[in-house]
């Protein structure tokens, strides 16, 4: 399976951005894809992941109800809609595919096949 993501920009504080992860290959109905970030000088993080099928949905704790993830099956595509955005959120935004379904929020260790990143600036 092949992700590319999409989306990113220079963005002020408090503004939004939706990010998306096209996949190629594969069905969604059939994997889960994650949201992962990595800020300058830090290790990656999971930011959000949603089971094959637009099913289970999890997020990580600094998101505190701003991003979203969403599935569009049609277009085998994976959003992330950002709001509330502050300049700790700059980072690459990556997406990632697995063939596992998770019952909590995974970590980048459980994904096989990677985009290539967006970055993602938030100016104060």
């Amino acid at each position: 399976v092949q992700l590319a993501e999409s989306g990113g920009g220079l963005v002020q504080a408090g503004g939004s951005l939706r990010l998306a992860c096209a996949v190629s290959g594969g069905d969604l109905y059939d994997y889960s894809i994650g949201w992962f970030r990595q800020a300058p000088g830090k290790g990656r993080e999971t930011v959000s992941c949603v089971n094959g099928g637009d099913s289970e949905k999890y997020y990580g704790d600094f998101v505190k109800g701003r991003f979203t993830i969403a599935s569009d099956i049609t277009k085998n595509t994976v959003y992330l809609q950002m709001n509330s955005l502050n300049p700790e959120d700059t980072a690459v935004y990556f997406c990632a595919a697995t063939g596992w379904k998770f019952v909590k929020l995974p970590g980048p260790g459980d994904f096989d096949s990677w985009g290539q990143g967006t970055q993602v600036t938030v100016s104060s």
